[in-house]
């Protein structure tokens, strides 16, 4: 028999919002583990605010939205508080009764330097690898390193000779280029002095980007290291040499680091050797590098390695497309920087709550 639609006749009723989460949500094992996260991190917390003063929106609060925006797609803060005050599964993500008034997209932006003056995003990224440390879901030993480029929001337009008298622009006014010579030695953006103009590859159009660099654990593909930078300036393993510092550290113990072949180079192989680890990088096929033996090929590690890396390129992709990270929404490095690690943390508690309910035995393990 035919259903028949009815007029919606009740606008006011109980429900359990509980109820309208599903049990086996992935969602419900990323509440449980940011609520774990954010009780550690309490201290930490207590010193983003003075003693004194009018209540502020949780600090809890505003860094679970950031995870929300990624895991969800949410373009902008805007967007977020706007479905915020009418999708239930968010609210009672944050803990916010449906019948409380929620923040507006003025929060974000007003917390801003708070958050960045005090390293929010690193200490909670930070917190969350440590999670996965202690479930037994992180290699300490095996990882892997790439880099990436994050499109800046600047316009080409703005890319203008540095010589030029800057101020306000006149619009988007038509802007000839032809036969023009730009680099970043004679020309800067005007909207973001740090984006830099760079191609990816040969035949491939130049762009303002920054650079997305990671350091991913072997095991399952977790991000253990995320950071944004300036794209020229320090090559791609001038900084994952600096990430694995870090690392050790926060005592890893890096035995191998699989790379590609941007990584074959004299620098990065002495530094690997001077900090007691093997590069498993791809080779260069007549490149000869001191340091690196000639039957590492043949060796089962390094087959491992080189095959589990391009695990990574999962990773960036998964941030430029459900993360929104194709393009960064914020200008400068520091704020770039912020916003990789909260789409790196959100990544990886995603693939936590899949290990967290996989069965027994179905873990994956790498090299």
């Amino acid at each position: 028999m035919r259903g028949r639609k009815t007029s919606q006749a009740n606008f006011i009723c109980l429900l359990n919002v509980e109820d309208r989460i599903p049990n086996g949500h992935p969602i419900r094992v990323v509440k449980r583990m940011i609520r774990e996260i954010f009780a550690r991190l309490d201290p930490e917390f207590e010193d983003l605010y003075a003693e004194a003063g009018r209540p502020s929106i949780p600090p809890e609060r505003l860094l679970a939205s950031k995870v929300l925006m990624a895991l969800y797609s949410i373009r902008s803060e805007r967007q977020f508080c706007e479905r915020l005050r009418y999708d239930l599964l968010f609210q009672w993500f944050l803990d916010l009764n449906p019948d409380e008034p929620s923040f507006d997209a003025s929060t974000f932006s007003k917390n801003q330097e708070r958050l960045l003056r005090h390293h929010a995003s690193d200490i909670f990224f930070a917190a969350v690898v440590e999670l996965a440390r202690e479930q037994g879901w992180v290699s300490n030993e095996h990882f892997s390193a790439d880099g990436t480029l994050i499109e800046a929001w600047a316009s080409m337009k703005s890319f203008r000779p540095k010589d030029e008298q800057q101020g306000p622009g006149s619009g988007n006014a038509w802007m000839d280029f032809h036969g023009e010579k730009r680099s970043n030695d004679t020309h800067q953006s005007t909207t973001d002095a740090e984006a830099k103009l760079l191609k990816k590859g040969r035949g491939k159009e130049a762009r303002l980007v920054f650079g997305g660099y990671a350091i991913m654990e072997n095991r399952n593909g977790l991000c253990v290291h995320m950071a944004g930078d300036l794209a020229v300036g320090k090559t791609e393993p001038e900084k994952a040499l600096e990430q694995t510092d870090e690392l050790l550290e926060r005592d890893f113990a890096v035995k191998t680091i699989g790379a590609d072949k941007n990584y074959h180079t004299e620098g990065f192989v002495a530094g690997c050797k001077e900090r007691g680890i093997k590069p498993h990088v791809s080779l260069f096929e007549g490149r000869s590098t001191e340091g690196l033996e000639d039957a590492i090929e043949k060796t089962q590690g390094y087959l491992s390695s080189q095959v589990i890396r391009r695990r990574i390129e999962e990773l960036f992709g998964w941030m430029k497309t459900i993360g929104g990270m194709r393009k960064s929404r914020y200008r400068g490095v520091e704020r770039t920087h912020m916003a990789l690690q909260f789409v790196a943390a959100a990544s990886n508690l995603l693939r936590m709550a899949k290990l967290a309910t996989a069965p027994p035995g179905t873990a994956e393990v790498g090299a």
